[in-house]
């Protein structure tokens, strides 16, 4: 039975676990992956892959050469031990005749008196000490009774979980703010608590999810959030190893994933003073950084060549002993600045605000300190104003002080401006109007060339034809990928480059761009929206939306973490971490999303361009299908088609369609056949292998196979992790799908079968594109042995040769 509490004198030792009463959570020893060292720490029960949110010995593990015991000693105290020398222990300061430790459903381990579970009263929580996870009712803080501080910290690495460079830090000024820290230097900051959200993060609204509050007294001064529902995980985790150092995730139970749905820093706007003293940071302007009105760059050369960290001056320096004559320039949605030097009246007016400011020629800005409803309080900045950024639609009210001549300036500016405003809103929805009726013809003409292509695919109109894809605004997708900066470019393909993007809420993407002078073009794209939008399955990748906006064609997909299977593959670094189990689950998940296109969707689909560069990995390695602009759809009674337009890539067509244009179900089998010899051998089917006599893989693959020396074609990197019999069979099977007259290959019907199989196989004929020794012999003019790698891109012949 499984228990929640220990009591005096007991114990717990590796492999023995608390479990809390409702199930939740588990304390026990764990040891991270590549680890020898042990730790005592508590993670979800029901989560596979241990995800840990608390760490008692971070600093200080368990070795491998014995096991740590657990107890409660007659102090009320938990002790933790190895070899009797103490590791960890709790520092409760309060005595109890019968005291125990229990693990909650909240996951906070409590030592409390066995009669008494009054939260106030407990002895010891481990909420008081978080690691790098902030479960729902932990403080994030200040006790300021004790000043002690609750913050959070990163661990140093997935393998080390002592305590890392960055945590959240609340610092105490006069106008509390928080910070994510790297050491003692400010990263991200997102500013003090206005009543609604904390300053630099106004996308903190209210939610079904989670309801957040920041407590803020004599005694103490924290954060915390707590559950609006409780059938929903959530925790915050702050991690110093990935871009994402700091984010929120939810459990999504279907898919078995950590959904991250909120992360910092979101782009550079977050990362503290970017723009330096009185600049200000919008992340949607043509550059980031604009000096405030009023200011001008310190250093014009530095700011024009994006180095903005020396930030702006005054174009008229105030005068104190004119300081009633100077005045206030309103800028409205952003964060309010760094609050070092401030000062706080929660009692006076935002009138009574400004007085006190013009009165104090030290004061440079001021505003209300709480901004729920009409706004209350004062806080006033001293000395420079720095870290402000600007936000499109949120954000709160600063006032700047500035020299009397500055402000006649402004208001001549911002009467131009409203007028500006107020013509750009005229045209904003004149052009909302015109974008409309575009986007209505172009919906019109997808519906119109889908029909066509259908009917090119030699069948009538069917349900899967139907397009119900979402279409996303050309400016959401200019802002997912940082206006398609060069740093989020993750590819290219004969369609035209892919970005990495995030939208707003969080999720990652992969955006697929048309270039101009990319060999395909809208027939491909729509063609891929038509074939892929309403295709389910998870060796497919997911067509999340697309864009047509003007000249602009983007495709968006499910992002995938480990990119294409050519960047691992042919990698002689990274190949090394694709192990047998690895390669032979990649291998069946295409073979299965290859069965869906032939045989189990509702159309009989051609792909006609599958190769390692297609085939996506996700997180897990996982394998999806890609690059549906050139499948070609067959009715289910239909076989095979030709075209004029052989489209594709050397090495993976078949002979018949490199040669007459004739493609078939049977030419993607020739193709994965390719395919699986490069996942088992780690090597391009197109090279020469000269030391092997071989012009390419396949003859190398034959040669090999007719000798009895199949096993030769096995990668050397995975030789400790191969099972011989599976890696055999495979090879066996690709040398059936590679065969030379498409008759003789299997259906993949056929192939899923024969990979989980251990029976009889017919035996291999000569392999298409097999070159013969002899010819080999007088073509090469080199009897050294060299590598010769040649690139794998999609190509077009407008008739077949």
């Amino acid at each position: 039975m499984a228990v929640d509490t220990i009591k005096l004198s007991q114990s717990i030792t590796d492999g023995m676990t608390l479990v809390s009463q409702g199930d939740k959570f588990v304390l026990g020893f764990f040891s991270p992956k590549d680890s020898n060292k042990s730790y005592l720490g508590i993670w979800y029960k029901n989560i596979p892959d241990k995800t840990i949110v608390w760490v008692a010995n971070g600093v200080k593990p368990i070795n491998d050469s014995s096991s740590g015991i657990l107890m409660l000693n007659n102090t009320g105290n938990l002790v933790l031990k190895q070899n009797d020398k103490v590791v960890w222990y709790t520092t409760s300061q309060q005595g109890s005749p019968n005291p125990i430790a229990q693990l909650l459903d909240s996951g906070n381990l409590v030592i409390r008196d066995e009669k008494d579970t009054n939260p106030e009263v407990y002895l010891w929580q481990s909420f008081d000490y978080p690691s790098d996870t902030i479960l729902p009712g932990m403080k994030l803080g200040w006790n300021l009774r004790t000043h002690t501080e609750k913050r959070m910290t990163s661990w140093k690495s997935p393998e080390d979980p002592s305590p890392g460079d960055l945590y959240w830090g609340s610092l105490l000024y006069n106008y509390p703010e928080q910070y994510l820290m790297q050491g003692t230097n400010k990263f991200v900051r997102i500013g003090p608590w206005n009543g609604l959200h904390f300053s630099g993060i106004p996308d903190q609204k209210p939610n079904n999810i989670f309801a957040f509050n920041f407590v803020s007294n004599k005694d103490e001064m924290y954060y915390t959030y707590t559950m609006e529902n409780d059938s929903v995980i959530t925790i915050m985790v702050i991690n110093q190893t990935t871009p994402m150092m700091s984010y929120r995730s939810v459990w999504i139970e279907d898919q078995q994933i950590w959904q991250v749905i909120k992360s910092l820093p979101k782009d550079r706007c977050d990362f503290y003073g970017t723009c330096g003293a009185y600049g200000t940071c919008i992340i949607t302007g043509s550059q980031i950084c604009n000096c405030l009105s009023g200011f001008s760059p310190k250093s014009p050369v530095a700011w024009n060549s994006s180095d903005w960290t020396q930030g702006c001056v005054r174009n008229k320096l105030l005068n104190c002993t004119n300081k009633l004559k100077d005045g206030f320039v309103k800028v409205e949605g952003v964060k309010v600045p760094d609050c070092t030097h401030s000062w706080v009246d929660e009692t006076i007016s935002l009138d009574e605000c400004r007085v006190k400011c013009l009165n104090n020629c030290s004061c440079m800005a001021y505003t209300n300190s709480n901004i729920t409803g009409k706004g209350s309080g004062c806080v006033m900045w001293f000395g420079d104003l720095i870290d402000i950024r600007e936000f499109k639609d949120d954000g709160q009210d600063l006032y700047i002080r500035m020299d009397a001549s500055e402000l006649y300036r402004e208001v001549h500016h911002r009467l131009v401006k409203d007028l500006i405003r107020i013509l750009a809103s005229i045209i904003v929805v004149l052009g909302i109007l015109y974008l409309g009726y575009r986007r209505y013809i172009l919906r019109r003409r997808i519906i119109e060339d889908s029909k066509m292509i259908e009917l090119e695919g030699g069948r009538g109109s069917g349900d899967e034809g139907d397009c119900d894809l979402p279409l996303l605004a050309y400016s959401t997708l200019v802002t997912a990928t940082d206006n398609f900066s060069i740093k989020n470019k993750i590819g290219e393909g004969g369609f035209g480059p892919v970005y990495k993007g995030r939208l707003a809420y969080g999720q990652e993407i992969a955006v697929k761009r048309l270039s101009s002078d990319s060999g395909q073009g809208i027939t491909e794209l729509k063609n891929e929206v038509k074939l892929i939008a309403k295709l389910q399955h998870r060796n497919l990748v997911k067509l999340l939306g697309c864009c047509i906006e003007e000249e602009n064609r983007v495709l968006v997909y499910e992002f995938m973490t480990n990119r294409s299977l050519n960047m691992l593959i042919f990698d002689d670094t990274k190949r090394k971490l694709l192990d047998w189990p690895k390669r032979f689950n990649i291998i069946c998940g295409i073979a299965r999303g290859l069965l869906y296109l032939h045989q189990d969707s509702r159309l009989r689909i051609i792909h006609r361009d599958l190769k390692p560069s297609n085939i996506l990995l996700d997180d897990r390695l996982n394998p999806k299908i890609s690059d549906f602009g050139i499948a070609r759809i067959f009715g289910l009674d239909q076989t095979h088609g030709n075209t004029k337009r052989v489209v594709g890539t050397y090495g993976y067509m078949a002979p018949e369609y490199a040669a007459d244009g004739l493609f078939s179900v049977k030419s993607d089998v020739f193709s994965f056949g390719i395919l699986l010899l490069e996942i088992i051998c780690g090597k391009r089917s197109r090279g020469f292998y000269v030391d092997t006599e071989s012009s390419n893989l396949v003859t190398h693959a034959w040669s090999l196979w007719k000798d009895g020396r199949a096993i030769e074609l096995i990668d050397k990197n995975i030789e400790d992790s191969c099972v011989e019999s599976e890696a055999l069979r495979c090879i066996h099977v690709s040398l059936l799908c590679i065969q030379q007259f498409p008759e003789d290959r299997p259906v993949m019907p056929s192939v899923v079968l024969m990979l989980g199989s251990d029976g009889e196989f017919s035996k291999p004929k000569e392999p298409g594109y097999y070159i013969k020794k002899d010819s080999f012999a007088e073509t090469s003019n080199s009897g050294q042995s060299e590598n010769i790698v040649t690139n794998d891109m999609t190509i077009t012949l407008l008739e077949a040769r």
